[in-house]
């Protein structure tokens, strides 16, 4: 059983996601950032950033895992599932992953906050980060032209952890109109029955 420790952001969805890809039980802990649950002594030691999500595998001796990224490798490993056993396409998918996780993360990320929740707006801050996930979008949208999915030929970690992302994309009003492969490949994965419900994690109250 994975206990999974999470909030319904682009990040905590990835653990979802993938949990649900997988078919696997897991219990969902949801975490409240108005109380600031994520920083307490408990969760700390689950995760140490006191960020989500994170996992504990109960069926592991208590191991827990932080970070969305090595989230996706773990279970991925431990279910031999969305990740290659090809050293190259291994690789390929990993890059890519790497390619969301310091970049279109990080980089949107800024943008979502300038853009809608900074108490005050500054245009610089504004465009330098819209303007860089514009940039890689357009990444994205080349890969996609190339190829179906991020690593290849089949659905893998890497767009587990992006598609939340590009979904996310509504708090800067970007539209996929310049990036029609990338909305073909949203569009999707949205349709799928574990992206839908995994999306949905944590229910609402």
């Amino acid at each position: 059983m994975i206990e999974l420790y999470t909030a319904g952001t682009p990040n905590g969805k990835k653990a979802s996601i993938m949990l649900e890809e997988l078919g696997i039980p897991y219990t969902v802990h949801p975490i409240d950032f108005s109380k600031l649950e994520q920083k307490e002594e408990w969760y700390l030691k689950i995760n140490p950033n006191g960020r989500i999500p994170a996992i504990v595998d109960k069926e592991n001796g208590d191991f827990p895992v932080f970070e969305s990224g090595a989230i996706l490798i773990y279970l991925a490993e431990k279910y031999g599932k969305f990740l290659p056993k090809d050293p190259k396409e291994r690789s390929i998918a990993i890059q890519w992953l790497m390619f969301q996780m310091g970049g279109v993360g990080p980089m949107q990320g800024q943008a979502n906050h300038f853009v809608k929740f900074a108490p005050e707006k500054i245009p610089y801050a504004m465009n330098r980060y819209v303007d860089e996930t514009k940039r890689l979008y357009s990444v994205l949208e080349r890969r996609l032209k190339e190829s179906e999915y991020l690593a290849g030929s089949e659905l893998s970690i890497a767009d587990i952890a992006t598609w939340p992302w590009v979904k996310a994309r509504s708090y800067i009003d970007l539209s996929l109109d310049d990036y029609p492969k990338l909305k073909a490949w949203e569009e999707k994965l949205g349709a799928r029955p574990a992206f839908i419900k995994g999306s949905e994690v944590p229910k609402k109250s």
